[in-house]
C-alpha cells in the first residue's frame, strides 16, 4: 500500500467519523478515498483490519452508547440519531459489540456513568472493533 493510499484512506476514516449519521455506503466511502467501491474495500481493510462498513457501525454504536447515557431519548430515536435505519439491525449490532440490548444498556449504565467524569466515561464504554467491550471479558 503506497503512502498516497493510506492518505486518501484515512480521508475517507475521517469522512466516516464526521457524517456517521448520514446514510454512508461503500461507494459514497470510497468516493471520499478516491478509489473505486471494491478497492476501496480492500485496502480499508488492509489498513485497519475490519471493513468500512464496520468501522462505520462502530463510530455509530460508540455514539449511541453516549445518548443512552444521557437517558432522554428512546432507543429508537437513538437508532435514527446516529444514521440506522433499521432498530433491529441497529439492536442486533449494538447487542453485539456492546453485549447488550440498548435497552439493558441504558438501564445499567446511566446512573453509574453519570458519577464518572465524561473523559472517562468514554474510555470506559468505547466499543471495541474485535467485538468486546473494554473492561469488559468475551463471552
Amino acid at each position: 500500500m503506497t503512502p498516497e493510499d493510506l492518505t486518501h484512506l484515512r480521508r475517507a476514516r475521517d469522512f466516516m467519523d464526521r457524517e456517521y449519521a448520514r446514510p454512508l455506503d461503500v461507494p459514497t466511502m470510497a468516493r471520499a478515498a478516491l478509489m473505486s467501491p471494491s478497492h476501496f474495500s480492500r485496502q480499508f481493510r488492509a489498513a485497519y483490519g475490519e471493513t468500512p462498513y464496520g468501522y462505520l457501525m462502530t463510530r455509530r454504536i460508540e455514539r449511541a452508547k453516549a445518548l443512552l447515557r444521557r437517558g432522554d431519548l428512546s432507543v429508537t430515536e437513538v437508532c435514527m440519531e446516529v444514521g440506522c435505519t433499521s432498530l433491529g439491525s441497529f439492536s442486533a449490532r449494538f447487542t453485539e459489540l456492546v453485549g447488550e440490548s440498548p435497552r439493558a444498556y441504558r438501564a445499567r449504565s446511566h446512573e453509574a456513568v453519570a458519577r464518572v467524569p465524561a473523559c472517562i466515561a468514554k474510555g470506559m464504554t468505547r466499543p471495541s472493533r474485535n467485538g468486546e467491550a473494554r473492561g469488559r471479558p468475551a463471552s
